[in-house]
């Protein structure tokens, strides 16, 4: 079959368009077009076997060719030739073994070249083998990233990068060895592209290792601290490269993710030994809220654990339909007096002593009108029964001294954090390092 392709058919179209047909032809013309051509085929042995002839300027081709290139190439000389008008190009395709030595002849060179430089590639292997295993062998070396770092996960993450480095780097010079430069520019290219997809993929991930990075370098906090993250209280056990473990208040364990700690208020009770208390009691509306106010303040003042200095304070932050609201505030050492008990003793010393001193601590009290038509309410009978009602005895009245018992901080979850702190195997991970300074 004739092998004509789309590319000399167009350009052969185009000849024609763009080429004015002479309407005389000398006799000798067609003879000089085919002695011409013959004579450009005989100078390329590829074309061998290619038949030439002419009539009124239109050239056929013959023959067989082993390439489909070299039949699209004839017809192309062809057609460049002065005095052609078009070409009918009816060379075919010989796919005999004898006509496709050539190509076999090319993969045995192709054979031959890579069995020469086959051992300049294993050179090349070899160096970027060895590299990656100088890279393994310092990145194990953790005695040299613990000096370097401040912290076991800071040491892990350098130790990563310098095995990623000597990985790359003995990649590249391998490539370099052999020639391969482009390949690696597309293996360079296409790892960014990856790199940037996974990034993406894994952004909460590459966030929370990033926050943890800087919580280690921060050192917001000091192991058994009692802290509270927004809402979430505790003590801290430890910081890991992934989450801050708390330990509640009631003795479960807290895994908070980094990225949140990072980003979270925290408040750390620890940090300052001195703590503030504070409670509200309200006193009737008809009692003077300045004396109550100045008993209060004695009342705490007279108590051990409560602090001089800072003294304490007393406010009237409301005044209401039945009672006046008093705000009373002491500060107590959270190193010898636990926080919770000592508002709870607090409370029950002013109250005892406002009761003491003839101040009324009422009740909300609401006043109700009844229209003539219902029954009047036996209060005379009410009071007299409460006059003669006996008064309470004494002895029923507890005073804040007979119930002061011990304030001493609560030791129980202090002593679980330290003990878990030396038991846990996890602790070796732990980045809190109590020789750096605190945020």
């Amino acid at each position: 079959m004739p092998g004509l392709t789309n590319g000399s058919d167009q350009e052969a179209q185009t000849g024609e368009l763009d080429t004015e047909i002479a309407q005389e032809v000398d006799a000798g013309n067609d003879d000089r077009i085919a002695e011409r051509i013959e004579g450009i085929f005989a100078e390329l042995p590829d074309f061998a076997g290619v038949n030439v002839s002419a009539n009124e300027g239109v050239v056929t081709l013959g023959g067989a060719l082993s390439d489909a290139d070299a039949i699209a190439r004839a017809e192309n000389i062809a057609a460049r030739v002065s005095g052609v008008v078009t070409v009918q190009n009816e060379i075919e395709r010989d796919l005999s073994v004898e006509q496709n030595l050539s190509v076999l002849g090319e993969l045995s060179g192709l054979t031959d070249s890579l069995i020469t430089a086959l051992p300049l590639f294993l050179v090349a292997c070899a160096v970027a083998l060895a590299f990656g295993f100088a890279g393994v062998l310092l990145s194990r070396a953790t005695f040299i990233w613990d000096r370097i770092a401040p912290n076991p996960f800071l040491a892990e993450l350098i130790g990563s990068a310098v095995k990623f480095v000597f990985i790359l780097g003995g990649l590249v010079i391998g490539l370099d060895m052999i020639g391969a430069g482009a390949l690696l520019g597309a293996v360079l290219g296409g790892a960014g592209v990856i790199g940037i997809a996974l990034g993406f993929a894994m952004r909460d991930t590459i966030e929370n290792y990033v926050a943890s990075l800087m919580l280690s370098l921060r050192q917001p906090f000091r192991p058994n601290d009692h802290v509270l993250i927004d809402d979430l209280e505790g003590r801290v056990i430890r910081l890991t490269s992934r989450a801050t473990i708390l330990m509640t208040l009631e003795g479960n364990h807290l895994r908070v993710p980094n990225s949140q700690v990072f980003k979270a208020v925290i408040l750390n009770f620890t940090r300052n030994p001195q703590r503030r208390f504070e409670f509200e009691l309200g006193i009737d509306a008809d009692d003077n809220p300045r004396a109550a106010m100045k008993l209060g303040r004695d009342t705490l003042d007279d108590l051990a654990f409560v602090l001089g200095d800072p003294e304490p304070t007393a406010r009237v932050t409301q005044v209401g339909d039945s009672n006046i609201v008093i705000r009373f505030l002491g500060w107590v050492d959270q190193r010898e007096a636990d926080w919770n008990k000592s508002r709870s003793f607090a409370i029950a010393a002013v109250k005892d002593a406002l009761e003491g001193g003839g101040f009324a601590l009422p009740e909300p009290i609401y006043r109700l009108r009844f229209d003539g038509r219902t029954d009047p309410l036996p209060i005379g009978r009410s009071a007299k029964v409460a006059e003669s009602a006996p008064e309470p005895a004494s002895s029923t009245r507890s005073t804040a001294s007979d119930d002061m018992e011990d304030v001493r901080p609560d030791s129980q979850i202090s002593a679980m954090v330290e003990n878990e702190r030396r038991s846990d195997p996890e602790q070796s991970k732990d980045m809190l390092d109590t020789k750096r300074p605190i945020e």
